[in-house]
């Protein structure tokens, strides 16, 4: 089965005047217009396309790599609004379609927007959604207190940044454990902190508690490391400031990274900060 609005890997069964036509193991079958012909090829070989629906909402196959793929979130520029809706640029000839109603805000010309692609079952069409909540659900988690997960950076909120978690469910991060600028759309790896009664998902992006004391300690020795002296002008008096500035991460964490080290006697603690033991 062809599916629209992600990647394929399909037979080359044919060729036409127009181009190659493509077959699934169902018998379904999709045009690569010639255009997007590889310089050779053999009939029986198979080729990795994307499949969306042309200006004719016909099926064809292309060799283009969006900026989006269906069931999945990105944040595309609005290049165009009518009285339908706004036309997002996602890297194919043909622009994603956002009507007004799938709007979580009303979009303008040149804006940035995190969206949701989709096929929509009435018209059998891919169109995309700012209103990206009504994708996600917490109702039956899949994850657990100290899962690593793939965040998406969703919108801020006034006690931190709120986040898309597996592409699935709905998180937070408080503004007490961001160490670093986050921007909407933005990828990364976090943990999950705390799993709520209510199934709310609290996450970081650093490891929890004993978890993080070695990642850490290695981005500690690291500065120390690649500096001329082997000295940080940090140490456990510093203002939690000055340590989120210069190694992105909380104060009580760095005061266990240090400790870590200590112990190991592979660093110093003195006065002004701390220095690499002498080996």
């Amino acid at each position: 089965m062809i599916r629209i609005g992600d990647y394929n890997t399909l037979e080359i069964i044919r060729e036409t005047e127009q181009g190659l036509y493509l077959g699934a193991e169902n018998g379904d079958e999709v045009l690569l217009p010639n255009r997007y012909v590889p310089e050779t090829f053999k009939v029986w070989d198979k080729i990795k396309v994307f499949v969306y629906l042309d200006n004719e909402e016909r099926p064809v196959a292309v060799t283009d790599e969006p900026y989006i793929v269906r069931d999945d979130f990105a944040v595309l520029r609005c290049s165009q609004v009518n009285q339908h809706g706004a036309f997002l640029d996602w890297g194919m000839v043909k622009e994603l379609f956002c009507p007004f109603k799938e709007q979580a805000f009303k979009m303008k010309a040149g804006g940035w927007y995190l969206v949701y692609c989709y096929l929509d079952e009435e018209t059998d069409r891919l169109v995309a959604s700012s209103k990206t909540n009504q994708f996600l659900d917490n109702t039956e988690l899949t994850v657990n207190k100290f899962d690593e997960v793939d965040v998406i950076a969703s919108h801020p909120s006034e006690i931190g940044m709120n986040v898309i978690v597996n592409k699935m469910h709905s998180g937070l991060i408080f503004s007490e454990d961001i160490f670093k600028d986050i921007s909407v759309g933005d990828r990364l790896k976090g943990y999950v902190k705390k799993v709520r009664h209510d199934n709310k998902l609290d996450i970081v992006l650093g490891q929890i508690g004993y978890r993080n004391i070695e990642p850490n300690a290695d981005i500690v020795m690291q500065h120390l490391q690649d500096s001329n002296e082997g000295f940080l002008a940090l140490n456990d008096k510093s203002a939690p400031e000055a340590i989120k500035q210069e190694l992105q991460m909380s104060k009580k964490t760095f005061k266990k990274a240090i400790g870590t080290l200590y112990k190991q006697r592979l660093i110093i603690i003195e006065n002004d900060g701390i220095r690499l033991v002498d080996r």
